[in-house]
């Protein structure tokens, strides 16, 4: 039996730095800010449902999230499922869906655990990480991310914030997501692994090798206000 993909989102977050700068009351979580008419979040998870072997992509929601049932759903049917586990960090989230979405995933399924800050992701860039690591044929596939080389100089700050060092970037990658593993795995993984800030970590601490895929640098995370602006104008030239 072929393997089956699904999709999990992390939004159980508050986007304490998103908001930091927001007027008191009008604090929306950062998921939930629209763009192009949309919250974030759902542009999210269409990105994701571009791939139609994606079955089901499930949203890790905090137990008290008062906004998701106000979304309109119409357009996803019954591809998108919302969990209401999520964690104190990242990490706990994705767990805690992993556990929960274990009822409809065999251990050998894979995931794509995906950022609801990453509105821009391209249908390419997707296609292009499912192929290469779905394919992969090796006797320990570690699974695989999509990752952007690192253009920029790197400085290390000392403790006064004057430049301590510079860093070589040869061979360094910024990491994106989605990240894709084995549902077994990753489960595995992040419960051996409480520190870890993003599923690639945990991997790697089982000894496994990730594919690093490569991305685009419009597959931006939207982090402060001023980003929801070029995420806008990133997928309005994604739709032409």
């Amino acid at each position: 039996m072929s393997s089956k993909y699904f999709g999990l989102i992390p939004a159980a977050g508050t986007g304490e730095r998103f908001n930091s700068g927001a007027a008191a009351g009008s604090k929306l979580p950062k998921q939930y800010q629209l763009i192009a008419g949309q919250a974030m979040l759902l542009h999210a998870a269409s990105a994701l449902l571009a791939a139609t072997e994606i079955e089901i992509v499930f949203v890790v929601l905090a137990p008290g999230d008062e906004y998701f049932r106000g979304l309109d759903l119409s357009s996803f049917g019954k591809r998108i499922e919302p969990l209401y586990c999520g964690g104190a960090s990242r990490r706990d989230s994705v767990l805690n869906g992993l556990i929960a979405m274990a009822n409809v995933a065999d251990p050998d399924d894979w995931v794509l655990v995906h950022d609801a800050a990453r509105p821009c992701l391209a249908a390419a860039d997707l296609r292009r990480l499912i192929t290469a690591v779905g394919s992969d044929d090796s006797d320990n596939n570690g699974g695989g991310i999509l990752a952007v080389p690192v253009a920029d100089t790197l400085k290390r700050a000392d403790a006064d914030g004057r430049i301590g060092a510079t860093e070589p970037r040869d061979g360094l990658w910024q990491a994106q997501t989605p990240q894709m593993f084995g549902h077994a795995t990753l489960l595995r993984a992040l419960r051996m692994a409480p520190g870890v800030t993003d599923e690639a970590g945990a991997i790697e601490q089982l000894g496994m090798k990730p594919q690093l895929v490569a991305g685009s640098p419009a597959n931006i995370k939207v982090t402060l206000q001023a980003d929801l602006a070029l995420a806008e104008l990133i997928l309005a030239a994604n739709n032409q």
